[in-house]
């Protein structure tokens, strides 16, 4: 029998001695005293946590939930029985010095809580197991964690990652602890997450950490009774919700940035989504509810900021910093992969808790994506997620069972200016490209991770062709691949240590046009490249068009005496992978394909470089805290070598991610279909009629063919018919005015942003554009004569 919402609150929280109240019962109690009144709604939102947490309303003896449950009650009882209390641990091998080993201590407690109070574990309401949580519960608060202690190493196991599974436990435990012991809880997160850190928007306090923060102390004002702590933690939101234009947070693009300089939708960003959705849901209709009218800019941010990274159910890594490098965690229980499928699926979960405070019409939106990401997610199936306990897969079911029709991928491209992102999604394929500036930095390493992510902001192209497994990046693509040959990036080959830069987004280039511009369909991005650590420099440029990105390079130059390359390419074949690679011979200009990927086209026939091998690596190679096991993997690399020391080297390609060997041929063959009118470091431009598409990235002012500028900037012009769309941008964002002309006889002007100024019309178009100091693409749409 299917167990009912009351049934199974009373399992699964076993509460000692007060059996749940009938909603009669409820409403007589409440109107005995204003005192009982606020024990009651205490009482309640302890209740609520515990679904949102546990879970409510699936069947515990039927899949995928009779094995998850099993398998927890297999872990609780593995952890029962090494649970070794000493002055210095609660488990061997996990010391408190470092601090995560307090963190591990109550993750384990709180698996094994779980254990007792869930149903179908094999040790539900298990005395002995009881006994043992609180005997571990006892250890850390009486030894390490404790209002007494001075924090030491890593700040975040100490104001989040301790806490917030301390938190609970207590809310879970919460008739079977004295009120000693919660008493000392609540004086061990009073201590670690003083209230100061809540009443400034500072430091670390900021963003996803400033979520997190806020969870603990709602918790522990909702367990401890305590009006003034919860209020405090709810008001504390309200900085998050805001767009920011600098730091931390989210921007109107759609950005997110932790860390100040790291784009990180994927795992802070996710963070954040999360734990919002849950004190949302939580704090709904209490005296404490979210009323902020600002969250609204939360709920928009799932479709606006966080759905165009996400592709069949995988976040892209350009967004995951430093967490490409976990792998297998050493810690990890479960052996669960951290792979861009995981973040993905952990996103999407959050997207799920949210939806219960979305309008319905988001919500039916938001499902519709979800359940159609489940169905397209072949590589790691959401609906078995190994990461997901009962609480989330139930969530992600009742979606998946739903009659909510499953939304395809939308068709678009998203330019995440502020963070230096791009994402280009058609039918046929999606691109993610990645860069870096003044604003955002190279790449993140820290805590032992990413060591070797010094490239990933140089022009770093990810791609998926549609209808192929997108495991591309997920099948220990980082422990093997060569990272000074990272997809789509122009390096300088000179060897770099780990963590050169320095750690936490430390090393930003001193360049500041990185951006584009988009009609939200095909768009003009580039990126001035200066290399991490060497001399190297250039101005990259990706035109991303329908079935295709064509890719520019321009005034390549460094003195480091070593070899740059521009890396057309570095495809992971899987474990010992015999994909038929072709290079194109003949009368055509120069063409590649590699067989269930996708193919290359080289205009200027350039000399092509590729290199089929097998590298084997372990996560450990670039994360201290991963798993040591070592696989091999076979690479198809491609590459054109620019030289020793070169001086304003190019090179211009067309990727077809997807497309057949006859189709690459075709192109190769059609001299016609794309004009390279400019490829220079003052400007590099294309043209390609059949799409009516003329696009350029101006670094300085200038003309390229029909179109000039008055200062840098970046131009999308596409014509339908009669009809044609005007875009322009100004990457380096110095918020001065930009005059452009397109020489076309234009009949009139039929709308334009405010930001535009139509200047004349007639034989050619003249425009002013103010472009505000955020990379926003102006637009203006005019017919033809």
């Amino acid at each position: 029998m299917t167990p009912t919402r009351r049934t199974f609150l009373i399992a699964s929280t076993l509460l000692a001695g007060t059996a749940l109240a009938l909603p009669a019962e409820a409403a007589s109690a409440r109107s005995a005293s204003a005192a009982s009144a606020a024990d009651d709604e205490y009482d309640t939102l302890r209740r609520r946590w515990l679904e949102i947490s546990l879970g409510t309303g699936y069947d515990a003896t039927a899949e995928p939930y009779a094995s998850r449950l099993k398998q927890l009650g297999d872990l609780a009882r593995g952890f029962r029985a090494t649970m070794t209390p000493t002055a210095t641990s609660l488990w061997p091998g996990y010391p408190f010095d470092p601090p995560a080993g307090i963190t591990q201590g109550y993750s384990r407690l709180w698996t094994m809580t779980q254990a007792y109070v869930q149903q179908g574990t094999g040790s539900t309401g298990d005395a002995g197991l009881l006994a043992d949580v609180i005997k571990g519960f006892d250890h850390l608060s009486t030894t390490v964690y404790k209002a007494t202690t001075a924090p030491y190493g890593n700040w975040w196991e100490w104001q989040i990652g301790s806490p917030r599974l301390l938190m609970d436990i207590v809310a879970a435990l919460y008739d079977h602890l004295t009120q000693d012991q919660r008493d000392a809880a609540f004086a061990a997160v009073d201590h670690f997450i003083p209230d100061s850190v809540l009443r400034t928007y500072s430091g670390t306090s900021t963003g996803a950490n400033r979520v997190d923060l806020c969870r603990s102390v709602a918790l522990r004002g909702i367990l401890g009774k305590n009006p003034d702590k919860t209020a405090l933690a709810r008001d504390a939101l309200s900085p998050v919700f805001p767009y920011v234009t600098r730091g931390d947070g989210l921007y109107a693009d759609g950005s997110f940035v932790q860390h100040t300089y790291i784009a990180y939708s994927g795992t802070y960003g996710q963070v954040m989504l999360d734990g919002l959705g849950r004190l949302f849901a939580l704090l709904a209709g209490s005296t404490w509810a979210v009323t902020d009218p600002n969250r609204q800019i939360i709920l928009d941010s799932v479709e606006h900021a966080y759905a165009p990274l996400i592709l069949d159910g995988l976040m892209m890594d350009s967004v995951n910093g430093r967490a490409i490098s976990r792998g297998y965690l050493k810690s990890d229980d479960l052996h669960v992969m951290r792979s861009d499928h995981f973040h993905g699926q952990g996103l999407i979960a959050a997207m799920a808790q949210l939806a219960a405070g979305a309008s319905p019409a988001e919500r039916e939106r938001w499902h519709g994506r979800i359940k159609g990401w489940i169905e397209r997610d072949t590589v790691t199936p959401l609906l078995t997620a190994k990461q997901f306990g009962v609480a989330d897969l139930s969530r992600l079911h009742a979606i998946a069972d739903s009659a909510v029709e499953a939304a395809p991928e939308p068709v678009g491209h998203t330019l995440f200016a502020s963070m230096d992102r791009a994402v280009h999604k058609r039918p046929r394929f999606a691109a993610n490209i990645s860069m870096s500036s003044d604003r955002i930095a190279y790449y993140e390493c820290g805590n032992g991770e990413n060591p070797r992510g010094w490239h990933t902001g140089a022009g770093m192209v990810l791609w998926w062709a549609a209808g192929e497994r997108s495991d591309q990046y997920t099948d220990w693509f980082w422990p093997t691949v060569d990272y000074y040959r990272l997809p789509g990036t122009t390096v300088s080959t000179k060897r770099l240590a780990d963590k050169a830069g320095g750690e936490w987004g430390a090393s930003r280039p001193a360049v500041k046009w990185v951006g584009g511009a988009t009609d939200g369909e095909f768009a003009a991005v580039g990126q001035h490249v200066k290399g991490l650590g060497s001399t190297l420099q250039a101005r990259k440029s990706w035109f991303c068009l329908a079935d295709s990105v064509v890719c520019l390079g321009a005034g390549i130059t460094a003195a480091d005496g070593v070899p740059v390359e521009t890396v057309v390419d570095n495809r992971n074949l899987g474990e010992g992978g015999t994909q038929d690679f072709t290079v194109g011979s003949g009368t055509r200009p120069g063409w590649a394909h590699l067989e269930g990927h996708g193919g290359w086209v080289f205009p200027g026939g350039a000399p092509l470089k590729h290199l089929r091998e097998d590298r084997a690596g372990a996560w450990s190679d670039i994360n201290t805290t991963s798993s040591t096991e070592r696989r091999t993997r076979r690479w198809q690399t491609l590459w054109l070598d620019h030289g020793t020391d070169p001086t304003d080297a190019a090179y211009s390609y067309l990727l077809m991610p997807g497309a057949s060997k006859e189709a690459v041929a075709e192109r190769a063959d059609d001299r016609g279909w794309l004009s390279v009118l400019a490829n220079t470091a003052a400007v590099q431009a294309v043209a390609v009629p059949s799409q009516g598409v003329t696009a350029a990235n101006f670094w300085q002012e200038g003309s390229a063919g029909d179109l000039t500028v008055s200062a840098p900037a970046s131009v999308l012009v596409r014509r339908k018919g009669p009809a044609a769309t005007l875009v322009v941008s100004e990457p380096p964002r110095t918020g001065q005015s930009v005059d452009v002309v397109w020489d076309r006889p234009v009949r009139s002007v039929v709308s334009h942003d405010p930001s535009v100024e139509v200047v004349a019309t007639g034989r050619r178009l003249r425009l002013r554009v103010t472009p505000g100091t955020a990379c926003v693409s102006h637009r203006c749409e005019v017919t033809l004569n």
